[in-house]
């Protein structure tokens, strides 16, 4: 895999000072083992391997030998004792970051432990405009206001996000937020500490990968769960003049484009629907149908991300994946290297594990007159614990 480019300097606080009560059991949540490892340990390493420095985990006071078993190992971390509430537990991380003096800090829940290096790119991307940056992601499903039990309106999803963490500040600014915080109760996440003082707080793209773990439930990995699994995907879009032409995330120079809801990114929707059915998910129509407007125009890249993410929510990493596009024109051969570049990242793996090939139908059919592009994508998953992907 390319080396990603080194980020700007920050600081992170990884909150684990809560007793994780829904999972059960007498150990908290953040100390349980989770493919291989305690919880906590997988985002901890994630940001420690992003340059995280200094790196505080907040504690609970009594879970002092938790968590140094849990991180054993793992150098330059700082464990400091948190508060009654979530709000109280970070104000103390950021206090001990004081005489740091960070320019940027990452506050993240160690509940979330798949934190793609990607997520944290962007945050910190997105603090070169604003004091606050978060991750979201759309609301794909109908939402309604309950009344007693009863339906009584329609929320629009629009305008709806899904937030995620870490949640990234420039350090002086979250800090003077949370000093100066006056509300009664829990503001339920920094951000709303941020705009309670009138910081604002951008959006940022988040990731399924980042599933919150909450249940006992979502500890339990199927005992017959296979230790590899094969998805098959095929798509198919019409050529008509005026369109532009996607094929792989690559928008390529030719007098037709592909003809769709979306950008009709024929090639990763053949790879999305590879991924989706090698984990039972169903197809990219179920997850992004035609009808919802908000898909209108929409880069295919993020229907492949979310189908990624939903491979990774049931335990399971890309292996590789092998495509194939079916045409007679645009020539693919000039452009498959930066094809097969962007799939690679897209995919979070490295080039070598992505094939892309083209082939002809010898003038036949519907491809070889010329009418549209066919792409069929073979993908291969394996179980998180089978080993890397890259």
């Amino acid at each position: 895999m390319v080396s990603a480019a080194p980020l700007p300097p920050f600081a992170a606080i990884v909150v684990a000072a809560g007793k994780g009560l829904r999972v059960g059991g007498d150990t908290p949540k953040q100390f349980r083992n989770w493919r291989g490892k305690a919880l906590i340990r997988h985002s901890v390493e994630a940001l420690n391997a992003a340059g995280a420095d200094p790196l505080v985990a907040v504690i609970a006071a009594d879970a002092q030998d938790h968590a140094k078993a849990a991180l054993a190992g793992i150098s330059g971390v700082i464990f400091i004792t948190g508060g009654a509430t979530r709000q109280d537990s970070v104000r103390c991380g950021l206090e001990a970051l004081a005489d740091a003096k960070p320019q940027s800090v990452l506050i993240h829940d160690a509940a979330r432990p798949d934190l793609p290096h990607t997520v944290i790119e962007r945050l910190l991307t997105a603090l070169s405009e604003h004091p606050g940056a978060i991750p979201v992601l759309p609301v794909v499903d109908s939402l309604a206001v309950d009344n007693g039990g009863v339906m009584s309106g329609k929320a629009e999803r629009e305008t709806l996000r899904r937030v995620q963490t870490p949640q990234a500040f420039r350090f002086d600014a979250i800090l003077a937020a949370h000093r100066a915080w006056q509300g009664v109760t829990d503001a339920g996440d920094d951000a709303q500490v941020l705009m309670a003082s009138n910081g604002s707080v951008a959006l940022a793209q988040g990731d399924e990968r980042l599933k919150k773990i909450t249940f006992a439930e979502d500890f339990a990995a199927p005992m017959t769960a296979p230790a590899f699994r094969i998805g098959q995907g095929f798509d198919v879009h019409r050529l008509e003049p005026g369109e532009e032409l996607w094929l792989g995330g690559v928008q390529i120079p030719h007098d037709k484009g592909l003809a769709g809801h979306s950008d009709a990114d024929v090639a990763l929707h053949a790879i999305t629907d590879a991924v989706l059915g090698a984990v039972g998910e169903g197809d990219i129509g179920t997850h992004f149908p035609p009808s919802d407007p908000q898909w209108r125009g929409a880069r295919s890249g993020q229907f492949l991300q979310h189908a990624i993410g939903l491979a990774r929510a049931a335990g399971y990493a890309i292996a590789n994946i092998d495509l194939t596009l079916i045409c007679e024109e645009p020539k693919i051969g000039p452009h498959r290297p930066a094809m097969r570049a962007e799939v690679a990242r897209l995919m979070g793996l490295s080039e070598n594990a992505v094939s892309i090939k083209a082939t002809t139908t010898e003038k036949l059919g519907f491809t070889g007159r010329g009418e549209g592009i066919a792409a069929q994508a073979i993908v291969c998953v394996m179980l998180a614990s089978e080993g890397p992907t890259s």
